[in-house]
Parts: structure tokens; C-alpha cells; sequence
């Protein structure tokens, strides 16, 4: 092999096969990738990294490189500040504000940028780079990594397709930073017996055959003890001209090696050793270095370097021989050789700098009010700059040194409504159920009961405490001259709003109703939109969203979101403007946003976006998200008339939904379902499925008006289904009577899409007097044609009735409609539309190789089962049957059977032939 690719490695050949592949890909021009490593400790991971930096090197990559530290974990951004410091120096080519949000989450300069703000300006950065040459970022020790660069790193590897990036992130399998990655890991396994013998026949060649046999039984394929078990023998023992031990040092964990080896060296090589250790960042350079102008320190720094536990880089940093060594120097040292070091370690920073604080409250013995508020401070400060879940942890350690059990809990409290800002769900919910064992200082129990909330609702999908908590909690927080912890009152009326609009809970509509004079424009336009909209609310949702400034915005996006959804109100620039601001709680919910929107005007190819989005939330503990997603995605199966898939998604979120009482989402699949027969034609099923939950069915809260309230306005998008169902079911009094409740309550000013809905269904329901007069009235709508699936069956509706009645134009009708059902991938849908193309005397002639081309011919795509289209979709993007297993709740067995009755019925024989063979879409 070329010598500036480096030598081959032993027994990698599946590991390296996968690296070099994304880098080809890369440096070819096909699009970034991302490889996740995962392995227990010693297996080989650091090498593999080390080696595909040579391979990109040799290709001509820019390679950046972070390391994950466990001193280090408490610090916003700092693998960050590592992977991209020497880029952003040199690069030009960011807008001011790009540049502004890296410095300011860099620590250069103040701000406040969120996690999601940062991760697009390093996108944006490394595409920059990758302008003038492909990119690798290496990420080794990623369950170290700190929380607010961990969600970088899962930034950019959810975009990294979009630039010649390639991202290889090594980890263990337990560890945050690393589940944040939902690819399928690639598992670094311990050598097999001939490799891990070629392995240390390669590095210790002369060791007698008894003894390798021993070394080989000991380290079981773990390379880091073939390399490391043979030097703690003595010569005569690694020639076979000694007995071996019995058990030691063979017998012991690789960290018990390292620790015995650094039982050897002095006292003072030992100090050093355990500075580089608990050092971070930059102080690792900075003043406890100075002990080095003392010659006993440089000869002991030397002998470290020559024992191979550890070198000094040119940057001044300590750079352990294994990240084993520095867990060894650590938990080697006493309690009170560690406070001294961190005492050292504090001194050497500014009196203002986060780690300063950190070092000293690890060195502190006893409790220490002002160094706790001095904590509290910084903690705070961080969560400003996007750092919430590092200042949840500064916060924690505030609480752990705070004499007052009330100060304890206080901190505690807030630690736990940051880590959930910070997607540290997981961990919010740990510190909720801690502090609910002890009362809760009454002056902070409205944030707890925000916290607990937020954590039943998001976490535990659990609305219960929400009207139980939230009303008394914005009553304290609303009264004259209380604290509103920093405006948390919007958020706190949000999160009741949406347990109102999930359960219909009378008490928290209430409540909301109470509150309206006591938040803002923004709290009282979501509560207006989903109990009462008028023509007006539309507007004002613009004009609100369009007057906030970028921070105001932040504080209030939940609230733009949930309204503008409750209106079918397609965001378009309000998304681009709310990406970017704060954690996953806002991201997930400019997502679902999206989802929704696609599924509205017709971008139903992004259908498996909803399963992918559903697997990042369960992986981050936002259960509740998850289950709306799975939701969303179960539109796009009802609108396609998959009736087994709308199943299956009922299986997986039906329970919990029943259990949280979320009638929300129990009446929209009752919806999907009527949908769904609605595709086949059983129009009967389809209306005992609508009828329950039309409008009228509930009982709206807003207080009476001149005209009848309202209500929740995605009950009145259902006119159009109600209407055609009881048409079709010769239940023609009841149709004029769904459509004159629409009218009554002037549902077709709620938004363009009602607005459509309402005329669509006032032609379906015209007499054959006004009937065509009444169809071009509703695609005279303004953006009729914006809602796709929705225009499409009413071209179909429109030209059926012009060919029953003999009238010219039904067959440009239908093929308008059928061309927009196959776009769709409708295919019951587009079979009525052929069925009535034939019956007026014209052949489809489909697409050649194409999904309609398939249906003519009875193979292809139109010959699977819903499950296996599904399946066969999902493996066609590159998943595997285990991750498509997890998306759709299958076993990977149940997977690969599927695949394998697929790949006969598209007559192809592997994987790579499934995008082909399924055509576009």
C-alpha cells in the first residue's frame, strides 16, 4: 500500500471497507456521510480513527479533529471550540451573523446563540471549507463529549449529505452525546483468535509461543492488551524462560494495569499526571505548566513520555497514551491529592472563567454559600448562551454546595427546567422525582410545577398534572409584584394551553380563559385560534410574527407554532426564521410544523421524514413528540389508502394516547380511518367514522358570541370528507347540514385551506343545477391548488360528474387528477381515476417502468403489500432491516422475510436495485 496511506490494519477489514467508502463517496462529489464507532475501551476505536485521517489526508481532505474529556463535560461547546477554533480563524466566507453566533458560543464574545443557531453556523463553516476541498471530522471519546457540542455533532450529522463531509464519531455504547446519534452504529468487536495473533506477533515478535497463548487468552481479541499486557512482563517471562503468574498483572482489568504502571513513578511525576488529568481546555497550557521550569518536573515529564502513559503536544496540553490512563491517574489519586490539584488548576485561571468555579467547587470540602452563588451565576450565564445543560450541571453543583436544604432545592428545580430546555429530558425527569420527595419551597413552586409538567407531558405523555398544577402556578405567577422567573409565565400558559387543546379539559380551559389579559399578543392570538378563529386571526398570526424581534420570537415560537397549525396555516418563512432558536423542544416543534405542512401541500415524499423525526425524539426522551410524529406519518398512510400501515401506527401510539386521554389525537385517527375507506370507496364505514367527531361533537369553551363558537378548527377541515361520505351514502339532508354548520360558524374564514375545504364541499353537495358553476367556484379559491391531495379529489369528484352527465372535459379532469394521485403515490385514488378514464372511453397509458406502468402490467411497486411498499422504501434510502425494524416496530427478522417476497415482485435481487425499481417518490 501506498506508505502515505499508512499500513493496513489487522483485522479491520470490514471497519475500514465502510470508512474508505465514505470517503470516496466525499471526495467524489456523491455527499457527505456520517459513521458512528462504538466499542468498549482498548478495542481499537482511536486507532480506526487514526488511520482514516491518513486516508484523508492522502485524498486531499481538510481533517478537524475533537477529543472528548471527562473533566471537560461541564463546559458549553468545548469539543466545538476544538473541531472548528483553527477554521473559524481563517475562514471568510460566513455571514457577520454566522460568525457572530460561533464567537459568541466559542466564548470570544458575549451572546446568547442557541445549540441549533450554532449548528447551522458550523454547517455553513464547513461548507465554506468544502468548497476548496472535501472535509473529515473526527470526534473520538463521544460519550465524553459536552451536551451543547453533542448536539452540534448530531446537527451536522443529520445534514452532512448535503456537503462533501464526511463525520467518523468514535464513543462506548453508554454515553448521551453518542445516543444522539440515531445511525445504525458500526460495532468495533474484539479481534478474532488468528488476528489478535497476528496482531501481537506484529508487535511483540519475539514472545514465546506459551507465553502469546497466555496473552492471547487474557486479552480476549481486546487490541489495547495485546499491545500493553506483554511490556508488564519481565524479559525472562516474555522469552518463556520464567513462569508466568498466576494471575497478576494478567488477570487484572486494562485500567488496573495502568494504574500499577503509574504505581512506579515519583510523587511529583504523579502530580503532573493528575493535573493533565482534571485540566480542561485551554488551562491545560497556562499557569500549572510553569512547574515545568523546575528541573525534578522536567525530568519527571520525561520519564512519563518515555514510560508511554503520556506526551505533552505542541499546544502545551497533557495527551494521554489511552483515555484509560488519565481514568487511572484519576481514580489513583486521593480525595485530597485531587482537591490540591484543582486548587492548582483554579489558581491558574481567571477569577471570571466557568472552569474556575467548576475546579474550585471540586476541590471544596464543606458546604459554601458564595461559591454556590458564584456557581448559580455562571450557570445561568451558560444557559443564556445556549449552554442549558451545562448550566443545569453548574446549577447542581451549586445545589450540592448550598448549606440551606431551600437554597438546595431552589437550584435543584431550576437545574431541572434547564436540562430540559437542553434536551437533557431524561435527566430533568431524574431531578423532578428526586425533589419530589421533600416539600418544595413555596417561592419556587411554580417553576417546579412547570418542571414536573414539562416532564409528564414530553417525557411520561402524561396530561394529568398539567390542569392540576399549571392554573395555581400562573395564578402565583400573575399576581402583583411575584417573580416570573425570567417570563416564564408565556411558557407556562403554552404548556397549558396544549394539554387543553390535547385532552378538552374543561378546568385548564378555564384557566386559560382567566389568564388571557396575562400574556401576550402571541398567547392570546393560540388561544383564539383554537377555540374561536375568525377571518382576522390568520392576519394577525403574520402581523404578531412578523413584529417580534429574534429573542422575543425565541421566547414565543411555540406559541407561532401551535397557531399557526390549529389554522392549517402553511408557515413558510416563519420555519426558516424559528430554526435555529433553542433546543429540541423548539426544533421538534418547528418539525412537527413541517410534517404537517407536507402532508397539506402534497410533499408526500417526505412522508419517512415523520418515522425519522420519531426516532430522534424516543432517543432524546420526548415520547410525546414521538407519538405525534408517528401521527403525522399516519396521514400520509390514510391518504394513500394504506389501511394496514394506519393499523399499525394505531398499535403503536393508540394506547398511550387512550391513556393520556389525548382525545386530540384518538378523534384525528378516528378521522385517518374515515379517510382511509373513503380511498376504497366504503363510503358507509367512512361516515360512521366522521360523524362522531364533526363539529358539534364537543362543546366548545369560548364563551358565546353573535355568531356560534367555532371551536377547534381542524374538526371543520373534515367538511369535505363528511360531505362526500354522506352524499355517496344517499344521506343528502345531512350533507347540506354539515356544510350549513360550516357556513353558520364561518369556518371557510379560519384559512386558505378551509376555505377551499368548505367550497369544495359545497360543490360536492350542489344539485346538478349549480353543480359545475359550484366546482369552478372552489378552484377559483385563492391558492386552490396549493392543497394538492385535496384539489386532486376534487378533480376526481368534478370529472366523474362530467362524464355521468355526458359533458365535455371530464377526461382532462381526470387525467389532471390522476397525474396528481400518482405523484402522490395514491394508489386507490389514481385506480378510480383510471376506472373512470376507461369508462370514458380513454386509456391510461402509464409512464414506461414507471409505479402505473407496474399496476397495468400486475408487478412492480403496485403488486406490494403496504407493509412491503413501506419497508421496501424505507430500505431503498440505505437503512438497515434493524433500523427499519425499530422505525416500524418490526423484528429484523419480520424485515428481511418482507424483502424477500419484494425483490421477486420488482424482479430485481439486491438492495441497491430498490430506488430504481421503485421509481420516483
Amino acid at each position: 500500500m501506498d506508505e502515505t496511506r499508512g499500513p493496513a490494519l489487522i483485522g479491520r477489514r470490514r471497519e475500514t471497507g465502510l470508512l474508505e467508502a465514505a470517503l470516496v463517496r466525499a471526495a467524489g462529489g456523491a455527499g457527505g456521510t456520517a459513521v458512528p464507532l462504538r466499542g468498549e475501551a482498548g478495542v481499537g476505536k482511536s486507532t480506526l480513527l487514526a488511520w482514516t485521517e491518513r486516508q484523508a489526508r492522502g485524498r486531499g481532505f481538510t481533517v478537524l479533529r475533537a477529543v472528548g474529556a471527562e473533566a471537560e463535560t461541564d463546559f458549553a461547546f468545548g469539543a466545538l471550540h476544538q473541531a472548528v477554533w483553527a477554521l473559524l480563524r481563517r475562514s471568510d466566507g460566513l455571514s457577520p451573523h454566522q460568525r457572530d453566533t460561533l464567537e459568541s458560543a466559542l466564548g470570544v464574545r458575549a451572546g446568547t446563540p442557541s445549540g441549533f443557531a450554532v449548528g447551522a453556523a458550523t454547517l455553513a463553516l464547513l461548507g465554506d471549507a468544502a468548497r476548496t476541498a472535501p472535509v473529515l471530522l473526527l470526534l473520538d471519546d463521544l460519550h465524553w463529549v459536552d451536551s451543547s457540542s453533542a448536539a452540534v455533532f448530531a446537527f451536522l450529522r443529520r445534514r452532512c449529505a448535503e456537503l462533501p463531509l464526511v463525520i467518523v464519531g468514535a464513543g462506548r455504547p453508554a454515553g448521551s452525546a453518542a445516543s444522539s446519534w440515531s445511525d445504525e452504529p458500526v460495532d468495533v468487536r474484539a479481534l478474532d483468535r488468528a488476528d489478535a495473533a497476528a496482531l501481537l506477533a506484529d508487535r511483540h515478535p519475539g514472545l514465546a509461543a506459551t507465553t502469546a497463548d497466555r496473552v492471547l487468552a487474557e486479552a480476549v481479541g481486546n487490541p489495547l492488551a495485546l499491545v500493553e499486557l506483554p511490556r508488564q512482563l519481565a524479559g525472562a517471562q516474555q522469552r518463556g524462560a520464567a513462569p508466568l503468574p498466576d494471575h497478576l498483572p494478567l488477570g487484572r482489568t486494562l485500567e488496573r494495569m495502568f494504574a500499577e504502571r503509574l504505581g512506579g513513578t515519583t510523587p511529583e511525576a504523579g502530580r503532573l499526571l493528575l493535573l493533565g488529568a482534571l485540566a480542561t481546555g485551554a488551562d491545560a497550557g497556562s499557569g500549572w505548566l510553569s512547574a515545568l521550569a523546575d528541573e525534578d518536573a522536567r525530568r519527571s515529564l520525561e520519564r512519563i513520555e518515555a514510560d508511554g502513559l503520556a506526551r505533552l503536544d505542541p499546544a502545551g496540553r497533557l495527551v494521554f497514551r489511552h483515555p484509560l490512563v488519565r481514568s487511572a491517574v484519576v481514580a489513583g489519586a486521593s480525595d485530597a491529592d485531587r482537591r490540591a490539584a484543582h486548587r492548582t488548576l483554579a489558581a491558574a485561571l481567571a477569577p471570571d472563567d466557568p472552569r474556575r468555579l467548576v475546579h474550585e467547587a471540586s476541590a471544596a470540602l464543606f458546604p459554601d454559600a458564595a461559591l454556590a452563588d458564584r456557581l448559580q451565576e455562571v450557570g445561568r450565564r451558560l444557559a443564556r448562551r445556549g449552554g442549558d445543560a451545562e448550566g443545569a450541571l453548574l446549577l447542581e453543583r451549586a445545589a450540592a454546595l448550598s448549606p440551606d436544604p431551600a437554597d438546595r432545592a431552589r437550584r435543584l428545580t431550576w437545574a431541572a427546567v434547564m436540562a430540559a430546555r437542553g434536551g437533557q429530558l431524561r435527566h430533568s425527569a431524574e431531578l423532578v422525582a428526586g425533589l419530589s420527595g421533600a416539600p418544595v419551597p413555596a417561592d419556587v413552586a411554580p417553576l417546579f410545577a412547570y418542571a414536573r409538567v414539562y416532564v409528564d407531558q414530553s417525557h411520561r405523555v402524561d396530561f394529568a398534572s398539567s390542569a392540576a398544577l399549571l392554573p395555581a402556578a400562573l395564578d402565583a405567577m400573575t399576581a402583583p409584584g411575584a417573580d416570573t422567573f425570567g417570563g416564564l409565565v408565556e411558557q407556562v400558559y403554552f404548556k397549558l394551553l396544549l394539554s387543553a387543546t390535547h385532552t378538552d379539559d374543561p378546568c385548564a380551559w378555564r384557566a386559560l380563559e382567566r389568564h388571557r389579559g396575562s400574556v401576550s399578543e402571541a398567547g392570546r392570538l393560540c388561544l383564539r385560534a383554537w377555540t374561536d378563529p375568525d377571518p382576522a386571526v390568520a392576519g394577525e398570526l403574520r402581523a404578531v410574527a412578523d413584529g417580534m424581534t429574534e429573542e422575543q420570537e425565541a421566547g414565543a415560537s411555540w406559541l407561532l407554532l401551535w397557531t399557526a397549525s390549529a389554522l392549517d396555516c402553511p408557515g413558510g418563512d416563519l420555519w426558516q426564521r424559528l430554526t435555529g432558536l433553542h433546543g429540541f423542544a423548539t426544533q421538534g416543534s418547528v418539525a412537527k410544523a413541517k410534517c404537517h405542512e407536507d402532508f397539506l401541500l402534497g410533499r408526500w415524499e417526505q412522508a419517512a421524514v415523520c418515522l425519522r423525526e420519531a426516532a430522534v425524539a424516543d432517543e432524546l426522551g420526548y415520547h410525546a413528540n414521538a407519538l405525534m410524529f408517528r401521527y403525522y406519518h399516519a396521514q400520509f398512510l390514510a391518504g394513500r389508502g394504506d389501511e394496514e400501515g394506519l393499523r399499525e401506527v394505531e398499535r403503536a401510539i393508540g394506547p398511550t394516547a387512550t391513556r393520556a386521554r389525548m382525545r386530540f389525537v384518538l378523534d384525528r385517527l378516528a378521522h385517518l380511518r374515515g379517510l382511509a375507506a373513503l380511498a376504497h370507496g366504503r363510503y358507509e364505514e367512512a361516515y360512521a367514522q366522521l360523524a362522531p367527531v364533526a363539529p358539534g361533537s364537543a362543546v366548545p369553551p369560548a364563551a358565546p358570541a353573535e355568531r356560534p363558537p367555532v371551536g377547534p378548527p381542524w374538526r371543520h377541515a373534515l367538511v369535505l370528507d363528511l360531505v362526500t361520505a354522506a352524499v355517496h351514502t344517499g344521506r343528502h339532508a345531512q350533507a347540506r347540514a354539515h356544510l350549513a354548520a360550516a357556513r353558520a360558524v364561518g369556518a371557510a374564514g379560519i384559512s386558505g385551506h378551509h376555505a377551499f375545504l368548505v367550497a369544495a364541499a359545497a360543490a360536492v353537495a350542489a344539485d346538478d343545477a349549480g353543480a359545475d358553476e359550484a366546482y369552478r367556484a372552489a378552484f377559483a379559491v385563492p391558492d386552490a391548488e396549493r392543497w394538492v391531495f385535496d384539489a386532486a379529489r376534487l378533480r376526481l369528484a368534478h370529472g366523474s360528474w362530467l362524464r355521468r352527465r355526458h359533458r365535455p372535459g371530464a377526461r382532462e379532469v381526470l387525467r389532471a387528477a390522476y397525474h396528481a394521485f400518482r405523484r402522490l403515490r395514491a394508489d386507490p385514488w389514481a385506480r378510480r381515476c383510471q376506472e373512470e378514464l376507461r369508462a370514458a372511453g380513454e386509456q391510461v397509458a402509464p409512464e414506461p417502468g414507471g409505479p402505473a406502468a407496474a399496476a397495468e402490467e400486475g408487478a412492480g411497486p403496485a403488486a406490494l403489500t403496504g407493509q412491503e411498499l413501506r419497508i421496501a422504501r424505507l430500505a431503498a434510502t440505505g437503512l438497515t432491516n434493524k433500523e427499519i425494524g425499530g422505525l416500524l416496530q418490526l423484528s429484523p427478522r419480520t424485515v428481511a422475510a418482507h424483502l424477500y417476497k419484494v425483490f421477486p415482485k420488482l424482479g430485481i435481487t439486491s438492495r441497491a436495485a430498490l430506488a430504481h425499481a421503485l421509481g420516483p417518490g
